[in-house]
């Protein structure tokens, strides 16, 4: 029996597990193999440590807290701050969803703080369309043969607050109730331990699981429930429109009402 695969591809480690780490989880929990990719490797991470130590010690993070999941994690050997939609990225997205073959992509919302999350966010929009696609042989990507799944089905996490750069609310088209697995979310985000004194330094963030939880406590007040993640699907012409996502977690997932 086909065991689904899902494929969160995101800008830096510890990403995912802030903005769609409980969808993981449940996933995991239902069967599905969960693999965590990030274009950069987090030179940036630290304002005490080298480029190449702190990238060093985020990479066994990274793979520490898919590992709580029996998942795997890849990094496309980037770096923060130089994060680009451009040939060279997009041929090693485009490798590494040819090599995993996954039945659905998560991603960065396209409008975030961030310019390393809205690329990335376009980089995984291009990958998704272009893995299929026989006669793109650039880089890595020549090496891999398409899996023959075609454009599979691509959604966004919200945006770090819930807003996006202008401060704009962001209205998730759905949301997955994650108040079962808040725990386990905390524990895979807590492998990250290296990012609580930059998030504190950098961002204003301390207690970052805690800060986590506020965030996710506040999409679940949206959604009436004790925390929550939102999701966007990508609709755009081409793209799956079969809720692969909304009938995995069909019992989890709660559409915000209208006012």
């Amino acid at each position: 029996m086909h065991r689904k695969k899902v494929l969160a591809l995101c800008a830096h480690p510890d990403d995912a597990e802030f903005r769609c780490g409980g969808t993981l989880i449940l996933l995991a929990q239902r069967g599905w193999e969960v693999h965590i990719a990030t274009v950069s490797v987090g030179d940036c991470g630290s304002a005490e440590l080298s480029p190449e130590v702190i990238a060093s010690i985020r990479l066994r993070e990274a793979e520490a807290a898919v590992a709580k999941l029996g998942g795997k994690y890849h990094s496309l050997g980037g770096k923060d701050l130089q994060i680009y939609d451009d040939n060279p990225t997009r041929a090693a997205a485009v490798c590494l969803i040819r090599e995993i073959a996954p039945d659905l992509v998560i991603t960065h919302y396209p409008i975030d703080y961030m310019p390393d999350h809205t690329a990335t966010s376009a980089i995984a929009r291009t990958a998704v369309f272009t893995a299929p696609i026989k006669n793109y042989l650039v880089g890595p990507a020549a090496d891999v043969r398409p899996s023959g799944k075609g454009v599979v089905p691509l959604y966004y996490f919200d945006p770090l607050e819930g807003t996006d750069w202008f401060g704009n609310p962001v209205h998730s088209e759905f949301y997955v109730d994650i108040s079962s697995v808040i725990d386990k979310k905390a524990e895979m985000l807590g492998c990250h331990e290296s990012q609580r004194e930059w998030l504190r330094r950098q961002h204003g963030v301390d207690q970052y699981i805690e800060t986590m939880k506020s965030w996710d406590a506040q999409a679940g007040k949206i959604a009436g429930v004790s925390y929550a993640e939102g999701f966007t699907m990508h609709r755009g012409h081409a793209y799956p429109q079969m809720p692969i996502l909304q009938e995995a977690l069909s019992d989890m997932i709660i559409m915000p009402t209208s006012e």
